[in-house]
C-alpha cells in the first residue's frame, strides 16, 4: 500500500498509472473499524486502484470537544488497510485540505440539510459537502463509497455531487453491524462497558418499528419508541422519525409508491449514536 501526504504526490502517483483505470474513493476519518473495511472490499471489487482517506475534517464538528474527542489511530488505520489490500491511503493535514482558510462553504442541499441530524448540529452537512468536493476534486474517482449509516449524509453527496457536477458515482453500502445488532461506528470505542452492553437496544427498537408500520401510523410508533426508551436508563433518545428516503422530510401517513426509512439518534451517556432502517 502507498501513502500520500500530499495531493501533489497523490496526483503525480495517479497520472503515472496506465489510463483508462477504474479508481474507487472511500473517504474516512479514520479509527477504521470492519463496516469501513466492507466499504474497502466493495470498492476493490468494482475497481482497479482502491483509494482510501484518512481526515479528521475540522469545519462537520459543531462541538469543538467531540473534534478534539475523536479518536485517532493512524498507526492501526495503517495496519487494518494494509492487511485489507487497500491501494492507496491519502492522509493529508488540514493545511493541505483548507490552505489557510479552514471555513465550510455555505450549500443549498434542496432542504434535505434542514431535516433530523441538521436541526441538531449546524453547519455540520456544508463541513461535509466542502471536504467530500475538495477530496473529489483531488482524488478524481470514478466511484465513492459511503455507509448507509450516515444515509442522510449519503443522501446529501449524492446531491451536493449531481448539482456541483462533479463526475463520480456516489454509491451507498448496507450497514455493517455486530453479531448484537449495533451498528458500527468509530464513537464505539468511547462508550463504556455498560453502555456497549445497551446500546444494541437500539437496532432492536428499529426492528419491532419496521414490524409496527405495516398496521399502524407513523405517529403512533413515533410515540411508542419515546415510551420504550423511557425505560432505558442507560439510553436517551434524542429523536425517532421516519421519513421518505429521497426528501429525508417526516412522513403523516404512507403512500405504497414512497420509499420509507426509520431514523435514530440517541444518547449512550455523552456518545451520541445513530442509525436507520429501511421500512
Amino acid at each position: 500500500m502507498k501513502i500520500f501526504y500530499t495531493k501533489a504526490a497523490l496526483n503525480a502517483y495517479l497520472d503515472a498509472q496506465k489510463k483508462n483505470k477504474q479508481i474507487g474513493f472511500v473517504p474516512t476519518m479514520g479509527a477504521l473499524h470492519e463496516g469501513h473495511l466492507s466499504l474497502l472490499k466493495k470498492c476493490k471489487e468494482e475497481n482497479d486502484i482502491s483509494i482510501v482517506s484518512i481526515f479528521v475534517n475540522p469545519t462537520q464538528f459543531d462541538n469543538s470537544a467531540d473534534l478534539v474527542k475523536y479518536p485517532k489511530t493512524f498507526q492501526e488505520d495503517t495496519k487494518l488497510l494494509e492487511s485489507a489490500q487497500c491501494d492507496v491511503l491519502f492522509a493529508p493535514d488540514v493545511k493541505e485540505i483548507y490552505a489557510e482558510n479552514i471555513t465550510a462553504t455555505s450549500f443549498d442541499f434542496d432542504g434535505l440539510e434542514q431535516e433530523m441530524e441538521g436541526r441538531f448540529r449546524t453547519g455540520h452537512f456544508d463541513g461535509v459537502g466542502t471536504v467530500v468536493k475538495r477530496l473529489f476534486e483531488i482524488v478524481a474517482p470514478n466511484k465513492a463509497y459511503f455507509g448507509e449509516k450516515d444515509f442522510q449524509q449519503l443522501q446529501i453527496v449524492k446531491k451536493m455531487t449531481k448539482k456541483q457536477q462533479l463526475p463520480v458515482k456516489v454509491k451507498g453500502c448496507k450497514i455493517y453491524r455486530a453479531k448484537n445488532g449495533l451498528a458500527m461506528s468509530s464513537r464505539n470505542s468511547r462508550l463504556t462497558e455498560a453502555h456497549l452492553e445497551a446500546a444494541p437496544f437500539i437496532f432492536k427498537i428499529l426492528q419491532k418499528a419496521k414490524i409496527e408500520f405495516r398496521t399502524k401510523t407513523p405517529n403512533a410508533i413515533i410515540k411508542w419508541v419515546e415510551k420504550e426508551f423511557e425505560k432505558q436508563p442507560l439510553l436517551n433518545l434524542e429523536y425517532f422519525t421516519i421519513a421518505d428516503e429521497k426528501t429525508l422530510k417526516n412522513i403523516k401517513k404512507k403512500d405504497e409508491k414512497t420509499q420509507y426509512r426509520a431514523f435514530i439518534a440517541v444518547f449512550a451517556g455523552e456518545i451520541r449514536l445513530i442509525d436507520n432502517i429501511q421500512i
